[in-house]
């Protein structure tokens, strides 16, 4: 007896890497599954069914159950088509797991429109589009599970990605709001932040890489897989176990929390709040918080991506004045 018998899940993303982990994973432990991929590039250009089919026909030819699926996230239409499907299909949707992505990258002073819009449609809008129609349903059940994709760009940042920074980081944020209103109907809303090689890292240019290293923010998610000490821990595969704790039943009580899933780590993410306090009675002058904030809140914080030497940066040279 699988920990999934019984539910209906819908997977974005899931006709390659981190996604066609769960979907199988899933699979193999009871779910029925719609696996959604549109079969686009890393870009989000061209399209292709075959992606999508061919992990439904390996979770068939495993004695699973489950339907392709090939709308895109970016649609309103798409969201509501797949979580149709699910329900048409198998008669409920009790999980919803947003793996669905695209990169774009470039630095800020490069971006286009088209390159800002196309990742924010398809991570963030994306989101959307699919947790509004089955948060729907899942009220009415009183019941479910949103997993959603968020990664270290957003959470720590990471070179060359404004657009899917961004959007990742929004995706942390509307999880935990999801959790909040969601909660008091039985449905949890938990993000993984995942470390894996896939497509999409290795598409990561090396030049990024070594910008992000040379900053001192590089991340294990941006490292390809000839890089890695440990090669077998970092297959995509590797996430879905987490996944599918997430979405069971034991797993009832665990809500609005990140976790960071890379190979046999898994980590949960403590997400901003106080951490160093300054207090006055009164308006706080410029001098004082000079003071404060220089040797008080940002005490041993380094500055993780500070100008290069032949930067001319005013008050660089001037050292913190020591407390009063």
């Amino acid at each position: 007896m699988g920990a999934l018998d019984g539910k209906v899940a819908v997977v974005t993303g899931s006709g390659r890497g981190i996604g066609a982990g769960i979907a199988k994973l899933f699979a193999k432990e009871g779910a029925k599954v719609v696996v959604n991929d549109p079969g686009v590039n890393v870009d989000g250009s061209g399209g292709d069914a075959g992606p999508a089919q061919t992990v439904v026909n390996e979770i068939k030819s495993a004695g699973g159950e489950a339907v392709a699926n090939t709308d895109s996230v970016a649609e309103a239409a798409g969201g509501e088509n797949m979580i149709k499907q699910a329900v048409d299909a198998y008669g409920r949707i009790d999980i919803l797991v947003n793996v669905a992505g695209i990169l774009r990258d470039r630095m800020i002073f490069n971006m286009t429109q088209e390159e800002w819009d196309a990742v924010i449609a398809v991570h963030l809008k994306g989101h959307f589009n699919t947790v509004k129609p089955a948060a729907v349903l899942m009220r009415q059940q009183r019941n479910g599970r949103i997993i959603n994709f968020s990664s270290t760009s957003g959470i720590i940042g990471n070179t060359g990605q404004f657009n899917y920074g961004a959007a990742k980081s929004a995706i942390a944020g509307l999880t935990r709001v999801l959790a909040k209103d969601l909660g008091r109907y039985g449905i949890t809303s938990n993000a993984i932040a995942p470390g894996a090689a896939t497509r999409m890292t290795q598409s990561v240019p090396d030049s990024a890489r070594q910008l992000r290293s040379q900053a001192g923010i590089a991340s294990n998610a941006a490292q390809p897989v000839q890089e890695s000490q440990y090669v077998g821990l970092r297959e995509p595969e590797m996430v879905a176990p987490m996944v599918a704790f997430l979405a069971s039943d034991d797993a009832w009580n665990i809500n609005g929390q990140v976790f960071n899933v890379a190979g046999g780590t898994v980590s949960l993410a403590h997400y901003p709040v106080a951490m160093r306090t300054v207090f006055k009675p009164g308006l706080w002058t410029m001098e004082e918080l000079d003071d404060a904030v220089q040797n008080v809140l940002m005490k041993d914080i380094n500055n993780p991506a500070p100008p290069r030497d032949d930067v001319e940066v005013p008050g660089r040279d001037v050292a913190a004045r020591p407390l009063a």
